[in-house]
């Protein structure tokens, strides 16, 4: 494979739902990586959030992860549509992958419709405590106030692979009405480490709605983000939320391209979640 050649990029959408919309990640699975300059110039050229990078190393897949205009330790949504692609080259089954974020695997299979249905198992997860300056800065980025929180849901720092900070809305329609300039929004999450900024509401214990704003990437917002969905199911487990051992994140909506992702969660603090999700070719 030549690994700049764009014809061996696959384009996937995870997290779809009735075979539309989901979030579009790039996949190029070789014999060896591409050199991090290619990766990262191939990236860019497809222009998704992130494209997923894949070689087998021993007993397991190597795999990087790269947005327009930087790599990230982990994705969930491109794991997932990397998990489609080698369902697709080698069968259903489990397949181990080394990240930057340490050792992970995705499991692929087919349903009955031919659809494929991936499912992660994530880094291990921790949250704690939101700074106040950075909670004061991120509330300023949205134009939020305080009265916009849920105080059953306090801002915090989650952490599957990546930083993400959660901010939970009381209402529905302040989430619908995200907006942020860009460029304060990257240089936001470039002082503070953070990948995305998960914007949520929680309709019940167990069915969220979100919006990730993703600027250090150079992309506004993700349809459907996995790593932060796995960051959020952990925060939870955290929180001592009543979860029942599973969550649905509907995500994308307000961008017309809805999607669907459900965590499920074991009891034990800071170990992997289950994220899970259907994923469609882009044609």
């Amino acid at each position: 494979m030549s690994p700049t050649d764009m014809t061996d990029v696959r384009r996937i959408a995870a997290f779809s739902e009735d075979d539309a919309g989901g979030n579009p990640a790039g996949v190029v699975v070789g014999d060896s990586l591409p050199t991090e300059t290619q990766m990262q110039a191939i990236a860019g050229a497809i222009g998704y959030s992130e494209t997923a990078f894949a070689a087998p190393e021993g007993d397991h897949w190597r795999v990087r992860y790269f947005a327009p205009q930087s790599e990230v330790d982990f994705c969930g949504h491109a794991t997932i549509a990397l998990g489609a692609v080698l369902t697709e080259l080698n069968g259903p089954g489990t397949y181990p992958l080394r990240i930057n974020a340490g050792d992970i695997s995705v499991a692929g299979r087919l349903d009955d419709a031919g659809q494929s249905q991936v499912e992660l198992s994530s880094p291990p997860t921790r949250s704690g405590a939101v700074d106040s300056a950075l909670l004061e800065q991120a509330l300023a980025l949205f134009g939020l106030s305080g009265q916009d929180l849920d105080p059953d849901l306090p801002p915090a720092i989650a952490n599957a692979g990546n930083d993400h900070l959660v901010l939970a809305l009381y209402k529905r329609a302040r989430l619908a009405a995200m907006e942020y300039d860009l460029e304060a929004g990257r240089h936001l999450m470039e002082q503070h480490g953070l990948t995305t900024i998960n914007l949520i509401w929680a309709e019940g214990p167990r069915q969220f709605h979100s919006r990730n704003a993703f600027a250090i990437g150079g992309v506004a917002e993700d349809p459907a983000t996995g790593a932060a969905a796995a960051a959020l199911a952990g925060y939870l487990r955290d929180l001592s939320w009543p979860h029942g051992g599973s969550i649905d994140i509907s995500q994308g909506v307000d961008m017309g391209m809805p999607s669907k992702l459900k965590v499920t969660i074991s009891e034990e603090p800071g170990s992997p979640v289950l994220v899970s999700g259907a994923s469609r070719k882009i044609s």
